[in-house]
């Protein structure tokens, strides 16, 4: 039975092969099977600024296509452009009435109208080839996630002024609640979608992180010198033991100095300073500390690379240091005159109780008492601080982030002192307001990825209504105040399209609405505690000296002399930097 039924299976087998064998006279299929639509365009706001993520759905006839390729959808790059390629049957194009829909959260979904499709000919396997190009401006939709990201923003600076908590678990905690709803009701609803995690990263401005990193490494190093103590005896010397002049000149230092260096890095190097000199005079440290800062951000004004927001208006808009220092430097040593008087007159009474007895004495004691006491130390700390300053002067030329020089003179400067790094780096870097930086970061992302930051920019575009000395002041003042409480480099930057377009809409003859941006947003971050980096250093290092500084009595230090400063601004804009 066996060997019957295995012939069976071979003979079964044999006729198989034999019909596959056998060549089939099937007619091959007729070419120009299918027709191949390349459709291309870009995605923009109401500025003309690319719109990136945004999904692209094809729509023929009122039905939507699916792309070729394993994506199911289409998306714009990082500048708002976008190409798909799509199949349809055959003869389907150019009669039929082709589409596109534009879909992101927190945008208005939108439809185009029908797109000009072009016959492009065919290809080697004669599918018929058509091209289409089209574009849409999206305008912003409040959604949900516009409404919670603006309620975090808000509850963050509530916290930090009412002091319920510290400043760092406000922003992270702010941060962190953005980030829960996003992945949460984000996944589910698009609508509740604030911020994703990789927007969330790059909205972390390293360059910064970076830049305050290396210089507290570098001014922990000549801590260890004792060199601050002896600018401090030199600093009392030049005063010969006058409260108010000493104040004056702290003051003036700093703003010259902040104006070649970056603002953070001279408080960085100025408040060990003040903070011995304060307690050689048994003065509280905060009565020259905000003073100084204060002055820190209007002498950096007055330079591109003295501020943040300068750095990030001279790369957009192409201007060079000296534009800067010839349209900016008058009206900043005019405001820092008024910072001084304001200042020497707000302290008066604290001034007052500053114990000088006799001057000659101190002077002789503080010259035996606060000597450099590592001379070799000082020296290269010196050597390495001064290679650093030259390379945040021609950083510009170098194309050089200025967080690369902070840290090439930081790390140059450990491995040739033999300083311990895990000591610098556990005592002298303050990672609280590193941490708080990087948390400030995300809670303002999330503002403005759902439109509140854009908000507010697109309203002084709308107010200007085509007069330029109504738009000079609108970028003035909207950029002082919302400086003064959303940290100006975000801010800075969601208003250079704003600027861009105001420029070419009203044909704008010069710099003047840059020069307006620049003034307002460095002058307005000495409103409050949070407005620029400087203030958040200072505040951080007075604190860990064992000094608080309360939200609420900064905003009462700064706030009007701010206003002081930006009303003169105003009148320098209107007066001398307006076309003839």
């Amino acid at each position: 039975m066996g060997c019957p039924r295995k012939l069976a299976v071979k003979i079964l087998m044999a006729v198989c092969l034999a019909i596959l064998a056998f060549p089939l006279n099937v007619p091959a299929s007729p070419p120009g099977t299918a027709d191949h639509l390349t459709l291309s365009g870009v995605i923009e706001d109401a500025q003309g600024k690319g719109i990136k993520e945004v999904e692209i759905e094809l729509l023929v006839n009122g039905r939507p296509v699916t792309p070729l390729g394993r994506d199911p959808h289409v998306a714009t790059s990082s500048k708002g452009s976008f190409v798909g390629r799509y199949r349809l049957p055959q003869g389907a194009l150019p009669e039929a009435r082709v589409q596109i829909r534009a879909v992101k959260p927190s945008w208005e979904t939108l439809e185009s109208e029908a797109v000009k499709v072009l016959d492009a000919g065919a290809d080697e396997a004669g599918n018929r080839l058509f091209q289409a190009q089209t574009g849409l401006t999206l305008k912003r939709q409040i959604t949900p996630a516009f409404w919670i990201a603006t309620i975090v923003l808000l509850l963050v600076y509530v916290l930090i002024a009412a002091e319920l908590m510290h400043r760092t678990l406000a922003a992270f905690l702010g941060a962190a609640f953005i980030m829960f709803i996003s992945y949460t009701l984000g996944t589910f609803n698009k609508a509740y979608f604030i911020l994703s995690f990789e927007d969330a990263m790059r909205a972390i401005d390293l360059n910064v992180i970076f830049l305050l990193m290396g210089m507290m490494i570098i001014v922990g190093v000549l801590k260890k010198t004792g060199i601050f103590q002896w600018l401090a005896y030199k600093s009392y010397a030049l005063a010969r033991g006058n409260i108010f002049v000493l104040s004056a000149i702290l003051m003036v230092v700093t703003a010259v100095a902040s104006a070649f260096l970056d603002n953070v890095t001279t408080m960085l190097l100025m408040i060990p300073v003040t903070i011995e000199i304060a307690i050689t005079l048994k003065v509280n440290p905060i009565t020259f500390l905000i003073p100084e800062v204060f002055a820190s951000n209007v002498g950096g004004t007055a330079t591109l690379i003295g501020d943040p927001p300068n750095i990030l208006i001279g790369s957009f808009a192409r201007l060079t240091f000296v534009e800067f220092v010839i349209h900016l430097a008058v009206i900043c040593a005019v405001c820092l005159v008024v910072t001084v008087i304001y200042y020497v007159y707000w302290y008066k009474k604290d001034y007052l109780q500053a114990e000088v007895k006799d001057v000659e004495r101190t002077i002789e004691y503080l010259r035996q008492e606060y000597r450099i006491t590592n001379t070799k130390l000082a020296i290269m700390a010196l050597g390495m601080l001064g290679f650093t300053i030259f390379l945040f002067i021609v950083h510009g030329v170098l194309h050089m982030e200025p967080s690369i020089a902070a840290l090439t003179g930081a790390m140059f400067l450990l491995a040739i002192s033999r300083v311990d790094v895990v000591e610098m780096l556990e005592h002298e870097v303050e990672w609280p307001t590193l941490i708080f930086f990087i948390g400030l970061f995300i809670v303002i992302a999330g503002a403005e990825g759902t439109g509140l930051i854009q908000m507010i920019a697109e309203w002084v575009k709308d107010m200007s209504r085509g007069n330029l000395a109504v738009a000079v002041i609108l970028v003035l003042w909207v950029s002082a105040i919302a400086s003064a409480f959303v940290d100006n480099i975000p801010f800075t930057a969601t208003m250079l399209p704003i600027i861009a377009f105001l420029n070419h809409s009203m044909g704008v003859p010069n710099n003047v609405l840059w020069w307006s941006l620049a003034l307002g947003a460095c002058l307005g971050g000495n409103g409050t505690m949070i407005g620029a980096s400087a203030n958040v250093v200072t505040v951080g290092l007075a604190e860990k000296a064992g000094y608080h500084i309360s939200f609420m009595y900064y905003l009462k230090a700064c706030f009007v002399p701010m206003l002081i400063t930006v009303a003169l601004a105003m009148g320098y804009l209107l007066f001398f930097e307006m076309p003839k």
